[in-house]
């Protein structure tokens, strides 16, 4: 028996490193696979090793531009939000046309990565995700960028922020964090209430946690108030219901932040809109605010992230800064690359 232990033990060990190794090694161009979102952007699905929830994929997009940001060594890397994955042509355009080699993830059991009977947004630590950034992280510095800015939206900035106080790599110098969640927007009864299903998560990670709403959907969707279209069996038009498993990962990990504040040693971006929304029901102030977090406590808990912060009030935001009305986003991509320019 400690023979059939050991040989197992061999064996796990010997698929994990294969694994490494296929992520690690430099992709062809028939790894690549063209992507949905049309000329010039391809996808590549990276297999991770298996978790507490069966087979896991993560999903790692670049956009090839025809001028000269695929000789650059600079690049970014975008990490998506909750109910959300990577769609956004509009800013990838912009940063290759600034010369940024341009990159971005679906996160496992998101958007591209889903895979058939998957529970989507399924996870139990923050953690789990930092095997996927670092697979990206690798395809990039494979491809000769090794200056990279990551960019962090909501939940996805949440990530971002956790991988740069626990793993960062080498290769990223700047972080840029457009709305980040870092603190739930939440009356203060119901705030009290999380760390009690928090708590529960530990022991039932799959009771159900119902939301509701859809401001902020009705907001970017061009089928109702907005501009954007999107894939809505990856990004639901109203607020998906969670599990307590998910509402632990996310207290844990804000928790993290608050108690080791000042612990990411790059430079940071800090945006946030001028404002939130609070109301129930779509408006027009609801298009000029952001619907989804309380901007206070963004910049509050934001400018402990680290020494170096720079904060951007956005006057008008939406919620996802970038996707904002014309004549939000478009001054906001001026400072943004300005920024870029002094920090990567």
């Amino acid at each position: 028996m400690a023979i059939l232990r050991l040989l197992h033990t061999v064996l796990v060990r010997l698929a994990v490193a294969l694994c490494i190794f296929a992520v690690s090694s430099p992709l062809s161009a028939s790894d690549w696979l063209p992507d949905s979102l049309g000329r010039g952007f391809e996808k590549n699905y990276v297999v991770q090793p298996d978790d507490y929830a069966g087979s896991v994929r993560c999903t790692v997009v670049r956009y090839n531009s025809a001028g000269d940001s695929g000789r650059s060594r600079k690049g970014v890397l975008y990490i998506h939000g909750f109910n959300d994955y990577f769609f956004q042509k509009e800013m990838a355009q912009k940063f290759a046309s600034r010369g940024y080699r341009f990159y971005a993830v679906d996160l496992r059991r998101y958007g591209r990565s889903l895979m058939p009977g998957q529970k989507p947004f399924l996870v139990r630590k923050i953690s789990e995700y930092f095997a996927d950034i670092d697979s990206a992280i690798s395809i990039m510095t494979d491809a000769g960028v090794d200056s990279i800015a990551i960019i962090g939206h909501s939940t996805g900035g949440l990530v971002a922020s956790c991988y740069m106080e626990h793993k960062p790599s080498a290769a990223v110098r700047a972080l840029i964090l457009n709305s980040p969640f870092l603190e739930w927007n939440l009356p203060l009864p119901l705030r009290m209430m999380v760390p009690a299903i928090a708590g529960l998560g530990r022991f039932f990670p799959q009771l159900v946690i119902p939301q509701s709403g859809s401001v902020y959907g009705e907001s970017l969707d061009a089928g109702w108030h907005g501009e954007w279209s999107f894939n809505r069996a990856w990004k639901l038009h109203d607020s998906s219901d969670v599990d307590a498993g998910w509402i632990r990962a996310i207290e844990r990990a804000q928790l993290s932040l608050k108690r080791h504040p000042y612990a990411i040693k790059v430079p940071i971006l800090l945006m946030y809109s001028a404002r939130s929304y609070k109301g129930g029901k779509w408006t027009p102030d609801a298009q000029r605010a952001d619907a989804v977090l309380d901007v206070a406590d963004i910049r509050r808990i934001g400018m402990r992230l680290g020494h170096d912060v720079t904060p951007l009030e956005v006057e008008s935001g939406l919620h996802d800064l970038i996707l904002s009305s014309p004549d939000v986003r478009y001054p906001l991509y001026d400072k943004i690359f300005s920024w870029l320019s002094a920090n990567l």
